[in-house]
């Protein structure tokens, strides 16, 4: 008797030991009870996770199970199938190529979906897995976008959020007077709170919004990643963008020139800074707002997440008289945050502080804070030097970009302050020799320079779906990861849910690499040798490099191999 592919599938979920035989007499058991599929019945009894069966289906069929929430899905190709049908066969088109339309399915062994949506797009249907929570979700966020709009206006009233700390500047243009006065009709203002508020709610860092010919899109950066939140009519996209200009205090009447503003408000019994960017693209002006929360400066060194070692380094380190600390890596790495975070932990009555920065992210009471304006001369060099005349004890200077802001810094630390900065490098090795490449001589960096870090953002395993993930020894001696004898060899990934939004991922740490300079580094650095030879030194000093402290806390837990990968390099 030939079996079923669904008999076969059950099979090779015991011959794989994902279930045991036990576990399907209950499920079956279970199911003659309450009826459903035996599948759905194995997972919530917590027999197999939901990914496993998408890789025994995808084995049988031959075909991949995908991560649904990574694919962009078109618009107008979702137009193709009605919503009712989506929701009931859990399905979504994801691709099309003349007659043939790949649907991603939670069940691809469902005949009767397949056969009807194959009659409804007169397509040939190519079914790919996904999982059931993927294709939920995509379908919430891709079908019935105006009713969905409304439904979170309607929420959004219980949300109160209230700007302050800026002037509204009325401007009574003939050209304009329309969209200023849509800009303060209460729909618009609600809308505009929705966003905000909304984004806070998401830990969002970045809000954009986009936008487009015939749409408008705005996107939320959490964890360092860009998803997709909803998209207003494109009728109502002036009355948005000047509704944030007034708010940010900028010309509501320019949109040929960029523009930056800034504006404060008060949500959920705490303030926010945003930083506003205007800047004219082909399709209107695209705004980003940065959202600088101060509570997160406060939580100090020892909750950034960055492992014991780094740590004690750092602390030992900042509490030098003078001398010049550097922080290295890429854009939105966690510099400014770090840096902060010290400024924070050293700002007491007897110190003054004062800083140069393009532009001042958070506002600190205590701390002299200088704003950057190249358009009138004051750039950090000229501004570092004027900060010198007032007797600071520590100085910030927001990023060294040049030789005569990067002499002017060293001489300072030379002189008697501590200096804090930062430099794009990719590891600690390469900062002194970039300072070299910058002009800087040699002997003034070796006797200025107390410590470089170079920082990386990790990703956290997000705790309400964290579950354990085997992965081959294969893979683990390729990237060269040791264990201890009698260490337990255990990793853990994120399934996906709703509270990490189906990402399983939630919050991110900082992973640091610490170059200490001593001696033999100040020979090294005075006789000009390349950053390679720098860094085989430290680390036979016990230098730990970036993916050595990733695979740190991927070893104990914290965050998956994959994120280890993609924050770390290996030349």
């Amino acid at each position: 008797m030939v079996k079923s592919l669904k008999e076969r599938v059950t099979e090779i979920l015991i011959e794989s030991k994902l279930i045991t035989p036990q576990d399907l007499d209950k499920a079956i058991k279970i199911q003659k009870k309450k009826g459903g599929r035996i599948r759905d019945v194995l997972i919530e009894q917590g027999a197999v996770s939901e990914k496993d069966l998408m890789a025994c289906l995808g084995e049988e069929l031959g075909i991949p199970p995908i991560n649904l929430a990574k694919y962009k899905i078109n618009p107008e190709l979702v137009k193709l199938i009605p919503e009712r049908v989506a929701s009931y066969y859990q399905v979504i088109p994801i691709s099309k190529i003349g007659g043939m339309l790949t649907l991603a399915m939670s069940d691809p062994l469902n005949v009767f979906a397949l056969d009807d949506i194959k009659r409804i797009t007169k397509c040939e249907i190519k079914p790919v897995i996904a999982t059931s929570e993927d294709v939920i979700a995509a379908i919430s966020s891709h079908y019935n976008a105006p009713s969905r709009m409304e439904e979170v206006l309607e929420k959004a009233e219980e949300e109160e959020i209230e700007v302050v700390g800026t002037e509204e500047k009325e401007r009574e243009l003939v050209n304009i007077a329309e969209v200023t006065k849509d800009s303060k009709e209460a729909p618009i203002v609600k809308m505009v709170d929705l966003v905000l508020s909304e984004g806070l709610k998401r830990r969002a860092s970045d809000i954009h919004i986009e936008p487009y010919e015939g749409k408008l899109r705005i996107r939320y950066r959490i964890d360092g990643n860009l998803t997709e939140a909803f998209s207003p009519p494109k009728a109502i996209e002036n009355a948005i963008i000047t509704r944030l200009k007034i708010m940010s205090n900028l010309d509501i009447t320019e949109r040929r020139l960029p523009q930056d503003g800034r504006f404060k408000v008060r949500v959920r019994n705490k303030e926010v800074d945003f930083r506003v960017s205007s800047l004219p693209i082909s399709f209107g002006e695209k705004i980003v707002l940065r959202a600088l929360d101060k509570s997160n400066l406060q939580v100090g060194l020892d909750k950034l997440g960055f492992l014991p070692g780094p740590l004690e380094a750092f602390k030992k380190i900042i509490k030098e008289p003078y001398g010049m600390i550097l922080i290295t890596g890429p854009t939105g790495c966690g510099k400014s945050t770090t840096l902060y975070s010290i400024l924070n932990q050293l700002n007491t009555p007897d110190k003054n502080i004062m800083t140069v920065e393009d532009p001042v992210e958070y506002r600190i009471n205590g701390i002299s804070q200088m704003q950057v304006r190249s358009n009138i001369g004051l750039d950090f060099a000229s501004g570092l030097k004027s900060i010198l005349r007032q007797s600071p004890d520590v100085i910030l200077v927001g990023e060294i970009r040049d030789f005569e802001t990067a002499d002017t810094a060293i001489k300072a630390a030379l002189t008697g302050q501590i200096v804090f900065s930062t430099l794009h490098t990719n590891d600690a090795s390469s900062a002194p020799t970039r300072l070299i490449d910058m002009g800087v001589e040699p002997f003034l960096i070796a006797s200025s320079l107390i410590m470089v870090a170079a920082q990386r953002l990790c990703r956290k395993i997000c705790p309400s779906c964290k579950e354990p993930v085997k992965i081959p020894q294969e893979v683990l001696d390729r990237i060269g990861l040791k264990f201890k004898p009698g260490e337990k060899k255990e990793f853990y990934h994120g399934r996906g849910c709703k509270m990490c939004n189906q990402t399983g991922y939630y919050g991110r740490m900082g992973t640091l690499e610490i170059l200490t300079i001593d001696d033999h580094v100040r020979d090294l650095i005075i006789n000009r040798v390349s950053s390679d030879e720098i860094e085989r030194y430290a680390c036979s000093k016990g230098m730990k490099l970036l993916r050595e402290n990733a695979l740190e806390k991927f070893k104990r837990g914290m965050t998956t191999l994959e994120e280890v990968l993609r924050i770390t390099t290996e030349e």
